[in-house]
């Protein structure tokens, strides 16, 4: 079974920065493409930004996703934070688990990180 847990969030002010990680554990298998999702409080879960498996990083406007090899995780950082940045921040990742010489594909959610920005 593959997993991915997302830490990191927290309580922050208007104008800081805050570190997401999506850490992802389990046997025999492979990201394709990591995502991250957030959910404002009452709206929709709207996608924020991503990085295939191959890439170091990648950057969305205020929002950088970088890779951690050493921990397996994946990282959202977010700059300039803003009061409309609050919300429950998703990682999802995709990709293939090898069970006894078998490929599967997996598309997997974790349980989420609440950030919340004070003004």
């Amino acid at each position: 079974q593959v997993q991915v847990v997302e830490s990191g969030g927290g309580l922050v002010q208007a104008g800081g920065s805050l570190r997401l990680s999506c850490t992802a554990s389990g046997t025999s298998f492979s990201i394709d493409h990591t995502d991250w999702y957030r959910q404002p409080p009452g709206k929709q879960r709207e996608w924020v930004a991503g990085m295939p498996g191959s890439g170091v990083s990648s950057v969305t406007g205020r929002f950088t996703v970088s890779r951690d090899n050493a921990k397996s995780a994946v990282n959202l950082e977010i700059d300039n934070l803003k009061p409309e940045d609050t919300g429950i921040y998703y990682c999802n990742a995709r990709g293939l688990r090898n069970i006894r010489g078998t490929r599967y594909p997996f598309d997997i959610w974790g349980q989420g990180t609440q950030v919340t920005v004070s003004s």
